[in-house]
């Protein structure tokens, strides 16, 4: 008598296959997301120094002064700022690292992260629309207003002592409330990756 199967035993049916396993982040992966999140901390904590700085000191500084000395020396601040490439790239760059960052976090597997990071990177895009939309056009303005000894319309101060000045204040709370975020998110980082 062959040995055969037994009747009374179910075949084996396979285990039907179940979600792709999520790959666990790498740890050069989370070190690259660390790191980039401490350079956008950084750099939107300079930029919201630099803001600070204009509201507390230079800005209160030349309201004191005469009006040809209010044109003088804002020219001279903008160009500057406007020529000088390490103002450029921060300013830009504090946007960027934030975007890559919270890519960075979110890929990772840490979205508490990615979404404070976002946060402060859409806060901070509104300081650069704000920038470009009302700061830039108003220092474009006094550039072109002429010498400044043959000026007899101040007009163009007028409008710096309230619209460009009550603007700056708001781009320093806007990255300042990024700057808070990012260093929540800093936090939530390394809880996550401890």
């Amino acid at each position: 008598m062959s040995a055969g199967p037994s009747p009374f035993v179910p075949p084996v049916q396979p285990s039907p296959p179940g979600p792709p396993a999520t790959p666990a982040p790498s740890a050069s992966g989370t070190r690259l997301a660390g790191a980039v999140l401490i350079v956008s901390t950084v750099l939107v904590g300079l930029m919201a120094g630099l803001f600070f700085a204009f509201d507390v000191s230079v800005m209160p500084g030349l309201a004191a002064g005469d009006e040809q000395t209010y044109v003088t020396a804002m020219r001279a601040f903008n160009k500057a700022i406007d020529g000088n490439p390490l103002f450029g790239t921060v300013f830009l760059l504090a946007l960027v690292g934030a975007v890559l960052s919270a890519v960075l976090e979110f890929r990772g597997g840490r979205r508490a992260v990615a979404l404070w990071v976002g946060a402060a990177a859409v806060a901070y895009l509104v300081v650069l629309l704000i920038t470009f939309t009302v700061n830039i056009p108003l220092n474009n303005e006094l550039a072109d207003a002429g010498d400044v000894t043959g000026m007899k319309d101040f007009e163009i101060v007028e409008r710096f002592r309230t619209t460009w000045v009550t603007t700056n204040i708001i781009r320093t709370l806007l990255c300042t409330t990024a700057l808070a975020g990012l260093a929540r998110a800093l936090l939530l980082h390394g809880r996550a990756t401890r």
